[in-house]
């Protein structure tokens, strides 16, 4: 109907109409502006039904009034220079006052020490654009509150602008970062606790094994000094024929070397560190410990290695590998009562078996089997034996460490542990560990040739020795091969016998443990001051190197041989003339 209205009406009627609601709309927008800047205090309006409806601005922003009272966050306004002309209950709250004592005093009242400039910047920032930022504030109590503010700039005809903003309290989300933070703390403490009693527990289980071969490596000894003591006696002899001198001598010779055998695989075994692993041929190990593992079980314990040609790589750690054997012979040698047979057997295995609690696991991996002709283990405590300070020994018989060694060694290093044991047969323990590829070994420097003894020529050698004996025999020994010497019993004297006559020493030759500064510590201070001096170190045991390591000098182990020490001397020194040249 309209739209035929409109299509009857003549252009100049059309023309009428639109500038009459155009005028209606111009109306519009003025008496808009006008309630916007509060030229009325009431508005009238006709509802539907064509009654007059008056609404006062009182009410009609009464709503978002409610809205700013009741939100979460402090809302202000604030004048140019930051005094508080309006604030929520929420922010009278968060600086602990009421809302009246607030208007009419400085933000900055309210500000940390310190935190004046940032306040300001912010405040100066909100008068060009939108501005955030966090800020220190402190409450009526002096307690302190870290606050997110926001603030934007409200624009006034005619006069000074104004500056609204949102204030969030950030003290509840510190106080769970400072908790947080906390529990981090006590998180990282605990971790560093539990590998602490770790660490403990694998150094008393390797401990416990160490203990049972004090008395079997007593005894080799004691059969090594016999040799030796014998052999000196007859020696002493004048009468002597020449050949039995000779076989005395040679005897001497092989009962040392069996001696420093015997003594490094000790140290070896009792070292203290942390785990290494390095990729090393099980079967070797396992040819190397045998003797120990016979000085362990005694003579009536038949001990008989099974090894296969080819070499059986395996990536763990050596020592831990060779404790967790010890450990599992030691159980062997008490079931049999001392008297029996062990047999270790090494080969590779293409996966794990499935046992009582694990399935089966493929793969490749070596197995280090070692079985026992002892009492066996009953089936009521099969679950158990590998459980920490788990025994059935007597009080003073065993800790209960040792088998517990050996599952977790197999678990840290990827493998696992099987035990199969029939009551009055016997038992195999089967360690598995993942199968490795052996690294291409590096070639050996010098040649057969090398392994003779080598003329001094004259070079001359810094001797720093506090053992009085050790000290006379190597300085007579390097003599005899044409060395010169200077022997000293200290570090002190060492580092001023360097200092008399430069240039006087070709090679310092120091033990490692002495009074005072141990031989590191003096090869590093000569590294220092004379970094092109050659430096050969010599010990027997060390734990600072068995700590730290030889930090990059020759280390000639004792006891060594005449050959030994020359060719090693010989080395050093042309290898620093070599750098110099």
């Amino acid at each position: 109907m309209s739209a035929e209205v409109v299509t009857d009406m003549s252009h100049a009627e059309y023309q009428a109409r639109i500038a009459e609601l155009e005028a209606r709309l111009e109306e519009s927008e003025d008496t808009l502006a006008a309630i916007r800047r509060g030229d009325f205090d009431a508005v009238v309006v006709e509802g539907p039904g064509g009654e007059r409806l008056v609404y006062t601005l009182e009410n009609a922003d009464r709503p978002y009034r409610v809205l700013i009272e009741q939100i979460q966050e402090g809302a202000l306004t604030l004048s140019h220079e930051g005094t508080v002309l309006y604030c929520n209950r929420r922010l009278a709250a968060i600086l602990g006052a009421r809302q009246e004592t607030l208007i009419g005093h400085s933000l900055r009242r309210f500000v940390q020490p310190g935190q004046e400039a940032a306040l300001a910047a912010l405040l100066e920032g909100a008068l060009r654009r939108p501005a955030r930022g966090e800020i220190a504030l402190r409450d009526k109590a002096g307690e302190p509150r870290p606050v997110y503010l926001s603030l934007n700039r409200l624009e006034r005809d005619g006069e000074a602008p104004l500056l609204c903003g949102v204030l969030t309290d950030l003290t509840e989300e510190r106080s769970r970062l400072h908790e947080l933070a906390e529990a981090n703390a006590r998180l990282t403490a605990e971790i560093a606790e539990r590998e602490r009693i770790e660490e403990a527990l694998r150094q008393a289980q390797k401990l416990e094994a160490v203990g049972q071969l004090t008395g079997g490596v007593a005894h080799d000894f004691n059969n090594l000094l016999t040799v030796i003591k014998s052999s000196t006696d007859l020696l002493k002899r004048r009468d002597l024929p020449e050949d039995r001198r000779s076989r005395y001598v040679l005897a001497i010779a092989d009962t040392v070397d069996r001696a420093a055998k015997l003594t490094g695989q000790l140290l070896a075994f009792a070292r203290r560190q942390a785990l290494k692993p390095e990729t090393f041929d099980a079967s070797a190990s396992v040819a190397s410990i045998g003797d120990m593992v016979g000085t362990l079980t005694g003579a009536r314990i038949h001990v008989v290695t099974r090894l296969p040609d080819r070499p059986c790589c395996v990536h763990a750690d050596p020592s831990q590998f060779d404790t967790a054997l010890v450990n599992i012979a030691v159980n062997a040698r008490d079931a049999m009562q001392g008297e029996g047979e062990l047999t270790i057997t090494v080969e590779a295995a293409e996966g794990i078996p499935a046992s009582r609690t694990e399935e089966a696991v493929p793969g490749p991996f070596v197995a280090v089997s070692v079985s026992d002709t002892g009492t066996g283990i009953p089936p009521a405590i099969l679950d158990r034996i590998f459980e920490p300070f788990f025994t059935t020994k007597g009080v003073g018989q065993g800790t209960g460490l040792g088998l517990s060694q050996v599952f977790g060694f197999a678990k840290q290093s990827g493998g696992a542990v099987l035990v199969r044991s029939e009551v009055g047969r016997g038992t195999t323990f089967t360690l598995y560990l993942p199968r490795a590829e052996m690294p291409a070994a590096a070639p050996k420097p010098g040649s057969e040739a090398d392994e003779a003894q080598v003329d001094g020529h004259g070079t001359c050698v810094l001797v720093v020795e506090d053992n009085a004996e050790v000290g006379r025999f190597a300085t007579q020994t390097l003599e005899e091969l044409g060395y010169s010497t200077v022997w000293v019993r200290d570090a002190e004297a060492a580092l001023a016998e360097l200092e008399k006559i430069p240039f006087r020493f070709d090679v310092v030759f120091s033990d490692v443990v002495m009074p005072g500064r141990d031989g590191v510590d003096l090869a590093n201070e000569i590294r220092q001051r004379r970094p092109e001096m050659p430096i050969v170190l010599t010990s027997g045991y060390s734990h600072v190197l068995a700590k730290e390591g030889t930090h990059g000098f020759e280390l000639l182990h004792k006891p060594y041989s005449v050959e030994q020490l020359s060719l090693m001397l010989s080395r050093v020194v042309a290898a620093g003339r070599r750098g110099r040249a």
